[in-house]
C-alpha cells in the first residue's frame, strides 16, 4: 500500500506537469488539432481556469488586507496629528483672547497715573450667598485691604482680605457691597447695591430727581475707596412710587462678572 504522502506527492507532481503542459501548449503560435490534444484540453482547462482564478482571488485578499491594516495606521497616525493641531491651535486662539484682553488693559492703566497691579482670578465662591473671588496677588505685591479692584470695563470690587500671595474680593454685586456713585450726566447721587445677582441697585435717589433708563453710572469718589469717575453700569429700570421717597432703580453692571478672568487692583504708593 502507497503511503498517504506519497500519494499527495505524485499528485501535486502530476498536476504541475499538467499545468506547465497547458501553458506551453498554449504559448504556441497554433493550437494543436489532434484528438487527443483537444481532450486533453478540454480536461486540463477548467483546472487551469480555477487555479488561476484560486491565485487572482488570493492576490486580491492579501492586498486588501494589506491596504486596511496601513490605512488603520495611517489612520491612527493622522489621528494623533490631528490632535496635536488642534491643541496648538486651542493653545494660539487663547493666547490671542488674552493678549487682546492685556491690551486693553494696557491702554486703560496708560490714560491714569495711578498705579495697578494684574492679577489673575483664581476661584470664585460657589455659594450663592456670597459674591467674592480669589486672585492671586496680596500684601508681597503692594495690596492692601480696601483696595479697589478693575477691569477696563468698570468697577468689579474691593479686597476684603488681604494674604501674602492671594485676596479675596467682594464684588460689587454682593449685597454687602456698597459704593457711592452719581447719575453721568444728571449728576443724580446714590449708592449702588448689590443684590447677589447680576444686577445691582441705586439706591437713595430722590423721587424728584431726573434720573432716564439708559443713563451711565459712574464712581463718586466720595467714599474714598474708588477713583472718581469710574463706570459702574447703565440704569436698566427706573420706578416710582408715589408714596415712597425714593426712586427704585435698576442698573446693569458694564463688567460681565461670568466671564472676567483677569484684573487691575489700584495700589496707592502715596
Amino acid at each position: 500500500m502507497f503511503s498517504h504522502k506519497l500519494l499527495i506527492f505524485v499528485g501535486l507532481a502530476l498536476f504541475i506537469a499538467i499545468n506547465f503542459t497547458v501553458i506551453t501548449m498554449s504559448s504556441r503560435e497554433s493550437l494543436p488539432v489532434s484528438g487527443i490534444d483537444r481532450l486533453f484540453i478540454s480536461i486540463t482547462s477548467p483546472i487551469q481556469m480555477a487555479v488561476s482564478k484560486t491565485i487572482y482571488f488570493t492576490q486580491n485578499i492579501w492586498d486588501t488586507y494589506f491596504m486596511s491594516v496601513l490605512a488603520v495606521k495611517e489612520n491612527v497616525e493622522l489621528k494623533k496629528q490631528l490632535g496635536k493641531a488642534i491643541e496648538i491651535k486651542n493653545r494660539y486662539e487663547e493666547l490671542e483672547l488674552e493678549n487682546i484682553r492685556l491690551k486693553k488693559f494696557v491702554n486703560f492703566t496708560g490714560q491714569v497715573p495711578d498705579t495697578y497691579v494684574a492679577a489673575q482670578i483664581i476661584a470664585r465662591d460657589p455659594s450663592p450667598w456670597f459674591k467674592t473671588i480669589i486672585i492671586d496677588k496680596g500684601a508681597k505685591n503692594g495690596l492692601v485691604k480696601g483696595s479697589p479692584v478693575l477691569v477696563s470695563e468698570g468697577i468689579v470690587g474691593q479686597t476684603i482680605k488681604v494674604a501674602n500671595n492671594y485676596s479675596r474680593v467682594l464684588l460689587i454685586t454682593d449685597r454687602n457691597s456698597a459704593v457711592d456713585a452719581l447719575v453721568q450726566n444728571s449728576r443724580v447721587r446714590g449708592i449702588v447695591k448689590g443684590n447677589n445677582e447680576d444686577n445691582c441697585s441705586f439706591v437713595y435717589a430722590l423721587r424728584k430727581d431726573e434720573v432716564k433708563e439708559g443713563e451711565m453710572i459712574i464712581s463718586s469718589g466720595l467714599d474714598q475707596v474708588f477713583p472718581k469717575g469710574l463706570k459702574i453700569g447703565r440704569i436698566l429700570k427706573v420706578t416710582k412710587v408715589h408714596a415712597q421717597l425714593f426712586q427704585d432703580i435698576t442698573i446693569e453692571t458694564s463688567v460681565d462678572f461670568d466671564r472676567i478672568e483677569e484684573v487691575l487692583v489700584f495700589k496707592n504708593d502715596r
